[in-house]
């Protein structure tokens, strides 16, 4: 009799642990099914139209959620103003040319209006961001998991140190994103992201006008796209033009960068860093298959997606994205 009551006991013991780690722990598939079942279809609803009427959205999105995630991991902390009292991750300067914000907030917007203090602006975030690079596939590129909580500090000094660098060699590249868990593969497959968008002169035009201080060009820079740049971007200084970041299709979602790449025309220098190191410059000619690619980036944003984020009691359901509670 006694045997019984402690194997009900145990099992007892084991259905509350595994309650507690359900609730307490992952992202999951349909996380808002019962809470709020027409989340995903919102989300998604509101970004194909923003995105059908302004291309350039899938990049900005796709770059705010990478920003996000690279500091304090996909909290939504990228989302949130500065105060009188502190400097927020917006006002750092890798962060000044991010847009697409009035998009999360029309999204937030309407999801509090249907179901109230429910989607965090982190799975916003992560889903608008698919979403509209999917956009131009009608049809989801990668898997989306939910239950992201929103975090509630956002410093510009640590987007300043966390985000990787344009002017970043191989090395610190492979830092940058090894301190996030990434692998040299997750590197690669995710700068592919810079197959849409655009870059400002001032993040590149030292390869054009001073590579090395004595007035030189980056000798890794294909002769003739130096020419070409010279023309859009007239000075060291100029930091309001903007250029393609994969010439001729930066707003269609391929694997066309690889491409560009190999011809040595990668803008920035931690472009053609990836052609520095021989495992990611192999990893690089995989890329060139354009369904290989695919696969691929979308088990890099899946693991993206999963950087440090807050679940169960941790962090908060922000009521507006741009400030905490």
């Amino acid at each position: 009799m006694e045997g019984g009551i402690l194997l009900k006991f145990l099992l007892f013991t084991i259905l509350v642990f595994v309650a507690i780690g359900h609730t307490n722990g992952q992202l999951r598939k349909d996380f808002y099914k019962s809470s709020c079942p027409q989340a995903e279809q919102i989300v998604q609803n509101i970004t194909w139209k923003r995105v059908a009427s302004n291309s350039t959205l899938p990049a900005k999105l796709l770059r705010m959620h990478f920003h996000d995630c690279f500091v304090r991991g996909c909290d939504g902390s990228v989302l949130i103003d500065s105060t009188a009292n502190n400097s927020a991750e917006k006002a750092a300067i890798p962060n000044l040319s991010l847009g697409g914000f009035d998009v999360i907030d029309e999204i937030k917007t309407a999801l509090e209006n249907t179901c109230q203090g429910v989607v965090s602006c982190a799975d916003i975030l992560t889903l608008a961001a698919r979403d509209s690079v999917s956009f131009q596939f009608k049809k989801p590129m990668w898997e989306v998991v939910t239950g992201r909580r929103d975090g509630r500090i956002s410093k510009s000094s640590e987007a300043l140190s966390e985000i990787p660098s344009p002017f970043f060699n191989f090395t610190s590249l492979k830092q940058s994103f090894a301190n996030k868990s990434f692998t040299v593969h997750d590197l690669v497959v995710l700068s592919g992201g810079h197959t849409i968008g655009v870059g400002h002169c001032n993040l590149f035009s030292n390869r054009l006008y001073n590579f090395t201080g004595k007035g030189d060009s980056d000798p890794s820079l294909n002769s003739t796209y130096v020419t070409f740049l010279k023309t859009k971007c007239q000075s060291l200084s100029d930091n309001t033009t903007t250029v393609e970041m994969d010439p001729g299709s930066s707003l269609t979602f391929d694997n066309n960068y690889f491409s560009v790449l190999k011809q040595q025309k990668g803008l920035f220098q931690s472009d053609a860093a990836l052609l520095t190191n021989q495992g990611a410059k192999n990893i690089v000619d995989e890329m060139l298959i354009a369904g290989k690619f695919f696969t691929e980036f979308s088990q890099s944003m899946k693991r993206m997606g999963a950087i440090g984020v807050l679940t169960g009691s941790n962090g908060e359901i922000r009521k507006k994205c741009n400030v905490v509670n």
